[in-house]
């Protein structure tokens, strides 16, 4: 049986986190966030086991920062700007 983790995202800059979900496999949440970070993105991340404590979203908190709602769509909506445009000025040279 394999444990589930909770996928927490967290802006160093403004000190800001956002559970974002749970899920056996986090690949695709730390290879995004790696993405972000070699993007020069000052962005972090999180997997915490779900426990009984921690059974709901609600009670998940990161030390040091505060709860943000719509953290992740922000972060996603920054690192899109900041890939395309990096394809943009490939395509220009």
């Amino acid at each position: 049986m394999f444990a589930k983790n909770w996928q927490v995202i967290k802006d160093d800059s403004r000190r800001t986190f956002e559970v974002c979900g749970q899920e056996r496999n986090t690949n695709l949440f730390t290879n995004t966030i790696h993405g972000m970070q070699r993007a020069g993105m000052n962005v972090s991340y999180v997997t915490p086991p779900v426990t009984n404590k921690t059974s709901s979203k609600d009670t998940v908190t990161v030390s040091g920062y505060t709860k943000e709602e719509g953290l992740h769509d922000r972060l996603m909506k920054t690192y899109r700007e900041i890939t395309m445009g990096s394809v943009d000025e490939y395509d220009n040279e």
